[in-house]
């Protein structure tokens, strides 16, 4: 059964002057040590020192607020995705108070791509702003890739963000080949999982194993996003029987309108090879 972390009641505890971590998911809530996900909460100068193990990896998304990263020279802010390589370790200080960031790790990564030794050693962020916004072929739902193959140079983990207009839904379906979670960004929405509805709100996570049936819908007035990330980043997504296949269309701009950073052709999810 899938699992469900309020953000509402989770528990933010003290790992330094000016640091909280809340622990939204590990293996003693999943049961799995696919992915590991933490709640930062910085305050302004504060610095939160990372040490990956050899052969971990993971990435770091800002929620709100501004910060620098050892190793790299622009600010990250909320419009970026930063991916860590194996084995970083450095500090991450923010540069205005009430920072928060998602820290994400996949430990022992080359369980999940043989050729992971072969990424790039050194951290990379990717403006996801400038990625192209992808519209589903059957109603207003977008989505926007955060982490591909061809943005981190692996295939241990993949990324996206999901927008739910009021009124639109996503068919049932599951995912072979892969773990996954929502963390929820905006909204409210209904995902519904072995048949029951259950209602997620922004800062909640849903973490979701193999061969799990879901879907999701918005009868709000807000548009209920979320951003969803699979590991191994390599999967395969089977519907449920008489389900419309979601299917991606570009839209030929990013989400500010301007022309994307690069193109991303029409595709089904689950057969996007090459991006």
């Amino acid at each position: 059964m899938p699992v469900i972390v309020r953000g509402s009641e989770t528990v933010a505890k003290s790992v330094g002057d000016g640091i909280s971590v809340a622990m939204l998911l590990s293996p003693e809530n999943t049961g799995s040590d696919h992915v590991l996900l933490d709640l930062v909460t910085l305050a302004g100068g504060a610095a939160l020192e990372m040490a990956l193990d050899d052969g971990a990896m993971g990435w770091l998304q800002v929620l709100d607020g501004v910060g620098t990263l050892a190793g790299f020279d622009a600010p990250l802010d909320a419009e970026g995705i930063t991916y860590l390589p194996l084995g970083y370790a450095g500090a991450f200080t923010a540069t205005a108070e009430a920072t928060r960031l998602l820290r994400a790790t996949v430990p022992a990564a080359v369980r999940f791509d043989a050729d992971v030794a072969a990424t790039p050693d050194v951290p990379r962020t990717a403006d996801w702003t400038r990625e192209p916004v992808l519209k589903s072929e059957h109603d207003a739902r977008s989505r926007i890739y955060m982490a591909t193959r061809g943005l981190t140079g692996t295939e241990a983990y993949r990324g996206e963000m999901i927008r739910y207009p009021a009124g639109t839904a996503a068919p049932a379906h599951h995912h072979e080949g892969a773990e996954h979670f929502q963390y929820v960004m905006t909204g409210t929405g209904t995902a519904v999982l072995a048949g029951e509805e259950h209602s997620l709100s922004a800062g909640d996570v849903l973490y979701n194993y193999e061969n799990e049936v879901h879907s999701f819908y918005n009868d709000h007035d807000d548009e209920f996003s979320f951003v969803e990330f699979f590991v191994p980043g390599g999967c395969k997504t089977v519907w449920a029987p008489g389900a419309e296949v979601c299917a991606w269309v570009p839209t030929g701009a990013d989400i500010k309108g301007r022309p994307p950073a690069r193109d991303i052709a029409y595709h089904v999810h689950g057969e996007d090879d090459g991006l």
